[in-house]
């Protein structure tokens, strides 16, 4: 069977499957990273790690611990929080990088543990920005981080995988972070939604490491849990780069230093190059491998483009928005998305000669203490300080809300961070817009949002193309009309049910988020019992859910089903409201690990949904139609009168965890 460069990837780095399985988007499967990372909520991972009775690591070499987010805080609460994560670290063998070093990303990528074919995760949901290292990087929660510190792996089911094609060349004066930015606000209806993103095409070869990384990085915020570039070239220019400098630089201090020999970097040198640039062939999609969705896109066609206020998936081309000169409070340059030397010398070539506008402030910092050292040594930074900057430590800062220069009531900031929620940088009655680097400093001694571009031959007196306007023809998407190939049966394990049968409740509500499964007033009352969450299941959504529903009862909802916050009750309530199995069109992704880590099992059956929609209407909240479902795991298909349904494989890596009943009982399990 061919396979697609995720599924190649995942197949190197997991377990749970018949010998000879080729794994397929859709399989559960057990995932053995080649690291994980965790920030400061390692402080939150290490009381669940010690829940589980573990104590030691199953793999100190695979942990990474690093302090990026809260920096700025200098008080006795947080420097104690610091110092029992360093000292948690270092006793346990962890590699430990502390605060001022750099953004966890940042450090994952400098330092290779992020390296070109292999596979990392972090509990964060910018892990994604890996792929631009053509590494796997995806999110998981601090329980998978646990998980795998105690016994080196976690479940995964592999998503859906859409190929995005890059054709052409981005013109003159245009990022990878314009780039993102369109394809997060032109495809904006979840498209991508809880999707693997394999990017390609003969216009990959012109986008530099730092551009991957940025438009990797912000594929979290198009929806998607992966988003991985091809290895070339151009990966391995920069390996052959970094390995020179890291080999002047000397070692970090960390455990895995003793991995070295003679002191060269255990995870990028001569050695590993070379072993990586015998595999390249290897790490290409297979000609035929199936895709989700093929989207297309003209690079020529993308201009520079702002997102906001207060949303990413608000798109607007700066040539419409300088126009109708917003003025601007504040500006950024920080975060793990753009904040590298690239990105910091496409500011400074901006900021040259120029101030900051009078009543603007101008925040910096760099993704890295690295970055920082680079950038001075460019002239960079000074540019930047002249210009009027005021700099920050290398952190994430006022991207997450934290420390110094944060948005206030009714002012404008616009910033070169990933996400511009409503009140993710300060006051949530400011208005907050996304740009690059360059819109970002040009913006900033123009006092409102503005662009005035560089030039060159394929420049009009604007700085860049002005037929630059996303057209269809430019951007194109295409669903696969094949359904990808599907196991006949599977195998089930001792103690997993084969087949479970029971009478429909139908909640037909599409984006239904946990507060209406689970409302959040009850979300911090840690007293409330099982019974106590049954009793309050769907109480926001529908009143009347707790009188119709009965034990045993297949619940079905709508599509993206379990949106909104990460709150696990809104997993275990349902559980303990009897219901056996959850069948939606689609889940949040952050809603299925939930349900999964808890023992709470899921499927998704978008056709049934379709057809109970179709028949039963959406007029009541929620519908007992008196209809009987045969819910079969061998044969993956649900029936419901003459109807069969095929769903996704339930495989082994899911039913252990739904036999143990959840993920911290298999975790216990398996340290016996």
């Amino acid at each position: 069977m061919a396979q697609n460069l995720v599924e190649k990837i995942v197949q190197r780095y997991s377990s749970g499957y018949p010998e000879g399985y080729k794994v397929k988007s859709g399989d559960y499967v057990m995932i053995h990273p080649k690291h994980v990372m965790t920030h400061d909520n390692t402080g939150a991972v290490i009381p669940k790690f010690k829940e589980t009775g573990a104590t030691k690591l199953a793999n100190p070499r695979q942990v990474v611990n690093t302090l990026d987010h809260n920096i700025q805080d200098t008080s006795e609460k947080n420097l104690e929080k610091y110092r029992k994560i360093e000292e948690f670290s270092r006793g346990m063998g962890a590699d430990f990088y502390p605060a001022g070093r750099g953004i966890g990303h940042q450090i994952m990528i400098e330092e290779g543990y992020a390296f070109p074919g292999s596979l990392a995760v972090a509990s964060d949901s910018h892990s994604n920005m890996y792929g631009g290292m053509g590494c796997l990087g995806t999110p998981v929660v601090r329980t998978d981080a646990a998980a795998i510190w105690a016994t080196g792996k976690t479940w995964w089911q592999i998503p859906p995988v859409a190929k995005v094609v890059l054709n052409g060349r981005l013109p003159h004066g245009v990022t990878g972070k314009d780039l993102i930015i369109t394809l997060c606000g032109y495809f904006s209806k979840d498209e991508v939604l809880n999707h693997a993103v394999e990017f390609s095409g003969d216009g990959v070869q012109y986008l530099t490491i730092d551009q991957r990384l940025a438009i990797a990085n912000m594929t979290t915020e198009w929806g998607a849990l992966v988003g991985l570039f091809p290895v070339d070239d151009e990966t391995i220019d920069w390996l052959t780069e970094r390995a020179e400098f890291v080999k002047n630089r000397g070692l970090q201090s960390v455990n895995s230093d003793a991995d070295a020999i003679e002191g060269v970097h255990p995870r990028i040198n001569e050695k590993t190059i070379d072993a990586l640039r015998g595999r390249m062939h290897d790490l290409r999609p297979d000609e035929d491998a199936f895709y989700a969705k093929v989207i297309t896109i003209n690079l020529d066609s993308v201009e520079p483009a702002v997102s906001g206020p207060n949303g990413v998936k608000v798109w607007n081309k700066v040539s419409d928005l300088k126009e109708k000169k917003i003025k601007i409070d504040k500006a950024y340059l920080v975060s793990c998305v753009n904040s590298r030397v690239e990105d910091i010398a496409e500011a400074a070539a901006v900021l040259k000669g120029n101030k900051i506008a009078e009543g603007v402030k101008f925040f910096v910092a760099a993704a890295s203490s690295e970055v920082q050292a680079e950038s001075e040594k460019r002239g960079d930074w000074q540019i930047l300080l002249d210009a009027g900057a005021v700099p920050l430590p290398p952190g994430c800062g006022p991207c997450i809300g934290l420390g110094t220069g944060l948005l206030e009531a009714g002012e404008t900031g616009i910033s070169a961070t990933n996400r511009n929620f409503k009140g993710r940088m300060g006051s949530p009655d400011s208005f907050a817009y996304l740009a690059s680097p360059a819109v970002v400093a040009q913006s900033a001694i123009s006092g409102y949002i503005n662009f005035e571009g560089t030039k060159d031959e394929r420049m009009n007196d604007e700085g860049y193309d002005s037929a630059l306007s996303p057209q269809p023809s430019a951007f194109t998407i295409q669903t696969s009309k094949i359904k990808p190939q599907t196991s006949s049966q599977i195998s089930i394990i001792e103690g997993f049910p084969g087949v479970i049968e029971g009478e429909i409740i139908f909640c037909h509500q599409d984006n239904l988020n946990t507060d209406g499964i689970y409302p959040g007033k009850y979300t911090y009352q840690d007293d409330i019992t099982p019974e106590g969450q049954a009793a309050v299941a769907m109480e926001n959504y529908d009143p009347e859910f707790q009188n119709i529903a009965k034990d045993g009862d297949v619940m079905v909802g709508g599509f993206n089903f379990g949106t909104g916050s990460s709150r696990e009750q809104a997993a275990t309530a349902l559980k303990y409201r009897g219901i056996s199995v959850l069948i939606a069109g689609s889940f949040s992704e952050t809603y299925k690990r939930n349900a999964i880590n808890n023992g709470f099992l899921t499927i998704e059956v978008p056709e049934l949904v379709s057809n109970l929609k179709s028949k039963y209407g959406v007029e009541k909240a929620s519908v007992k139609p008196g209809l009987k479902i045969k819910v079969d795991f061998q044969t993956s298909t649900a029936t419901v009168g003459n109807k069969v349904y095929p769903f996704g494989a339930v495989g082994q890596a899911a039913q252990e965890l739904i036999v143990a009943g959840g993920l911290e009982n298999w975790v216990k399990n398996n340290l016996r």
